[in-house]
């Protein structure tokens, strides 16, 4: 049976996870998405299972006092976190288990997963990333200003991760990606 293992990605809000992951999952299947838990409620297009499983805060809260979830953190004013035994399930298949989430809660997957793969996504530019964030039209103008804020403070913080790769052009991230977790072989 092969080995599974975690793959972290993480990078300020609007940096393009969810654009890479998309696209990293659709070339390899093999891969897994991790699927959150959170409060928030859910954007136009977003399906209950599939991109989150969305919560009240009172059940979030029991979450955490069961300590069902392997990461949380509160993000913009809405909590999100990673069910622990989803994931540690999929990982003992054998699995590889890609988890798209922010910087607290990628600082303590290490705790529980220290053999995880963590990858930081940049910006090509503080410009190109407020940018990003004005053009998706899902934010309010505070909500943006709390996330390029907090941006400043994760950017600061690639350093910390095994590989950093900047999102400019789609395919040329990508490559970079495949390259880290298929040609490296994750490390």
């Amino acid at each position: 049976m092969k080995s599974g293992k975690l793959i972290v990605l993480t990078g300020p809000s609007g940096v393009g996870k969810g654009t890479l992951v998309r696209s990293l999952l659709n070339r390899h299947p093999e891969l897994y998405l991790s699927v959150s838990v959170t409060t928030r409620s859910p954007r136009e297009g977003e399906i209950e299972g599939q991109h989150y499983y969305f919560v009240s805060r009172s059940r979030f809260e029991q979450m955490v006092e069961a300590d069902e979830l392997a990461e949380w953190a509160e993000f913009a004013g809405n909590l999100y976190g990673t069910p622990y035994f989803a994931l540690q399930q999929r990982i003992d298949e054998g699995k590889w288990v890609l988890l798209e989430i922010e910087l607290e809660g990628a600082r303590q997957i290490i705790d529980k997963f220290s053999e995880a793969l963590r990858i930081f996504i940049l910006p090509p530019s503080w410009e190109e990333l407020e940018r990003r964030l004005r053009s998706r039209g899902q934010d309010s103008q505070s909500a943006i200003a709390r996330r390029l804020l907090r941006a400043k403070d994760e950017i600061e913080a690639a350093r910390e991760f095994d590989f950093q790769v900047i999102n400019d052009d789609l395919e040329i991230a990508l490559k970079g990606l495949e390259s880290v977790l298929f040609v490296n072989d994750g490390k």
